[in-house]
Order: C-alpha cells, then structure tokens, then sequence
C-alpha cells in the first residue's frame, strides 16, 4: 500500500513525529491531486521537517531533503512552496538540502576530509538553499565595537517581487540552523 509515510526516510529507521507526517501527508496529497508537479514529485521523499519560530510571532517550516534529491527539488521549487503554503497557512516553507559537516582530522593522520564537509562550506550552501530561488550577489560582514558581527547579504533584485515579503524569515530560519546573524538586503543602485 502507497501511504504518505513513503514520502519521508529518517537516518536510521527513526519515526517521524506528528509534524512530519503531516507534512509528509501534504507532500503526498500533493502528488495525487496536482496534475502539474504529480510526475516529478512522484520519486522524491523528505528527509525531516521542522517547525521555526520567526521573529514577530510568525512560524517558518523547514523541509530537510536528501542531498542527492536536491536538483529534482530545485527544479519544482516555486510551485511547491507555494502549494504547501497554501496547505499550512500562514506559515513559510523554506527547502534545505541534509549536508554533513565532518570533524577536522586529527593531528598525523593521513585521511583528508572533503572541502564540503567542512564547517564553512555547509553554511554558506544552507545559505544558499535558504534564499533560493534568488541569488546571493555579495556579503559583507561588519564587525560591532562589542565583538559581535553580522553578516549582510545582498540578494539579486531580479527576486524581489518574490522574496522581498520573505526576508525576516530567511534570517530567522538561517540563524537557526547556523547559529550566525544575518541581515538580507537587496543592493541599491546609485543613479
């Protein structure tokens, strides 16, 4: 039997909670009720989804997908946030590939660790996943006289339309899962 619970794989045989089933649910009912995105949905699956709270009381829902499953996403990307947005109203969808940071190696050894894996690269791919379908066009980081920084990032203004309402939760997801402060501004032309 075809069930929702064929649209989510946890590591290691966990169970999912109530709040991914139900977003595994809208994946599937998805699936069998959109006739435009029901081919490529039909062999994607989530890893994990979980529920962020946003500044101003607003919630943000994060869907963690598998590496591998992260093009065949990107490609369905506008028409399935916005489908699932319209199913968990008055929440934001925001889709992140799973990535795994790796501990440098230890002091002798011989094995190398990808640059991927490493800390750095893994946030700046969240970032980028975070802010997608817009680009990330420069990044400036300033430095506060109290030691504390923040990261500015200016997104391409040909996303405007569609992101400019999403900033707040963009910063809010990405200091979530990173720890790290961070102000989306789109550049301003000088004329």
């Amino acid at each position: 039997m075809y069930t929702a619970l064929q649209k989510i794989h946890k590591e290691k045989d966990a169970e999912p909670t109530e709040f991914e089933e139900s977003v595994a649910q809208a994946l599937f009912d998805l699936e069998n009720t959109n006739g435009d995105i029901k081919s490529d949905l039909k062999d994607l699956y989530i890893n994990s989804a979980v529920q962020v709270d946003v500044s101003g009381g607003k919630k943000a829902i994060v869907i963690h997908v598998p590496y591998r499953l992260r093009k065949a996403f990107r490609k369905i990307h506008s028409r399935l946030v916005r489908e699932l947005e319209k199913k968990f109203s008055g929440k934001e969808v925001v889709v992140i590939a799973t990535r795994r940071i790796v501990r440098p190696p230890k002091k002798g050894s011989a094995v190398q660790r990808p640059r991927t894996r490493t800390l750095t690269s893994v946030h700046e791919a969240v970032l980028e996943d975070v802010v997608y379908p817009a680009e990330i066009v420069g990044k400036r980081i300033r430095y506060r006289l109290d030691g504390s920084k923040i990261m500015k990032v200016f997104l391409d203004p040909k996303a405007r339309n569609d992101t400019e309402n999403k900033l707040e939760t963009f910063s809010g997801v990405y200091r979530k899962l990173s720890g790290k402060d961070v102000v989306f501004e789109f550049p301003t032309t000088e004329a």
